[in-house]
């Protein structure tokens, strides 16, 4: 069935944007916290299962990494068919991401069901009871990994058609289920560590079956098609790629952090860790301009395509000036709550006035990048990342090591890093190339 919609640009004010980035942003958090709950539970059985669940838990972090990708790719194209006035479309774009993302779940749980024991010994530095542990818990979970996936791509199109409630809804519910069930199946049930596997297997089937079902409601044709999902996995090619780019840029970082000594890497994870707290909440920001700036290109509007460009850049530059006045007050502070170590929180005071500098930065940047995915303007994004990384970010930390400038060498290379960005998507922005109009791209 088809609909009219109201453009995206005329209905953009910012009452709709935070109306999508907030429910965004809890969706965003809820992962985090649910592994949150989950350390603390299995913390208290032990070393080894606690370094078990470490392992493991990096692994099933790659395959949510994966999902990511997935969601981005399929919310920009989802958003133009529905801009176009075609839900139908739109939700069909759905389809096709859900048997990519089941495929691709279903390949990771039996890869990993094969090759666990295998995996853990490597992550775990060879035999032992760690790696033992870590295994059997992955291959637990791992059969989570369909759900997890296939609630992803279901991400992915509904905020297409600007649909926030249910994802809250089908994320945030079994998230609580397996927060509730996993100290029950840990402790009462005398499961152990297998009960955090299972809680967490089954949080991801519900919140997996419920999308599903969600696209079984809307009455469209469920076939897959092969040259769709090609051109999804074309799309998730390139945003995989660049996420290998980021990936590659910070692990280099904390590799020279760590060569300056035990001090410089704990401050160094302490800024970084919290980097990636505010750019998960200025992400929501970014998954808002995914859906609107898709929706008005869609609709034909590339005027209002770019007036909401330009509106959310502003926002999220003004996100990014809050979050630097509210970290620059918590200098004193902020790092003793993560170290007791003078020396690390010392060395914490030397990263921080660039993470400070580079929040607002950060804000425009995280803001364009969502427009520039909503636009499908995904393999300019590849690129600039690449050229950044390597011309910027990675010849400027190791300059660092060899000038031996410590953590603030590290902390300029990142802010080099993110102004390469900064100023090479403002260029895009003027220039217009990347608003073209039309249901697809």
């Amino acid at each position: 069935m088809s609909q009219t919609v109201v453009p995206a640009a005329q209905s953009a004010t910012a009452r709709r944007i935070a109306a999508l980035a907030l429910p965004a942003l809890v969706v965003l958090a809820a992962e985090p916290l649910y592994v949150l709950v989950d350390t603390a539970v299995v913390g208290h059985l032990g070393r080894v299962p606690l370094a078990a669940l470490a392992i493991g838990g990096t692994v099933l972090t790659l395959t949510a990494w994966l999902g990511t990708v997935v969601a981005y790719g399929t919310t920009g194209r989802a958003a133009r068919r529905f801009g176009s006035g075609d839900r139908a479309a739109a939700v069909a774009e759905g389809v096709q991401a859900s048997w990519l993302a089941l495929g691709v779940g279903v390949l990771v749980a039996v890869a990993i069901g094969v090759g666990g024991g295998a995996l853990a010994r490597t992550l775990a530095g060879g035999p032992g009871e760690v790696a033992d542990a870590a295994a059997t818990w992955l291959r637990i979970a791992a059969l989570g990994a369909p759900g997890l996936l296939l609630a992803a791509a279901g991400n992915g199109w509904l905020r297409g058609i600007q649909d926030t409630r249910r994802p809250l809804l089908f994320v945030l519910g079994p998230n609580l289920l397996s927060a509730l069930l996993c100290p029950l199946l840990v402790y009462p049930a005398g499961l152990g560590l297998a009960g955090s596997a299972v809680a967490n297997a089954v949080a991801q089937t519900i919140s997996g079956g419920l999308f599903a079902a969600a696209l079984v409601r809307e009455r469209v044709p469920l076939r897959p098609r092969p040259r769709h999902i090609g051109q999804q996995l074309a799309l998730s090619r390139d945003l995989l790629i660049r996420g290998v780019a980021f990936q590659a840029s910070f692990l280099s970082a904390t590799a020279v952090a760590a060569r300056f000594g035990a001090a410089a890497v704990g401050a160094h994870q302490i800024a970084v860790q919290l980097w990636f707290f505010t750019a998960l909440v200025l992400d929501a920001l970014a998954i808002a301009a995914q859906s609107l700036v898709g929706a008005a290109l869609g609709a034909g509007d590339a005027a209002g395509a770019r007036a909401l460009a330009r509106r959310i850049a502003l926002l999220g530059g003004l996100c990014g000036v809050a979050f630097a006045v509210l970290i620059a007050a918590g200098a004193g502070f902020v790092p003793s709550l993560f170290s007791s170590d003078p020396q690390v929180r010392e060395q914490a005071m030397v990263a921080w006035p660039w993470f400070v500098a580079l929040q607002p930065i950060g804000g425009v940047v995280f803001a364009l990048d969502g427009v520039l995915i909503g636009a499908g303007d995904v393999r300019y994004l590849r690129n600039l990342t690449i050229v950044a990384a390597l011309g910027g970010f990675l010849p400027a930390i190791w300059l660092a090591y060899g000038l031996d400038l410590g953590l603030g060498g590290i902390w300029a290379g990142l802010t080099l890093f993110v102004v390469l960005r900064l100023v090479a998507l403002l260029l895009r922005l003027r220039s217009g190339g990347w608003a073209v109009v039309g249901a697809v791209r």
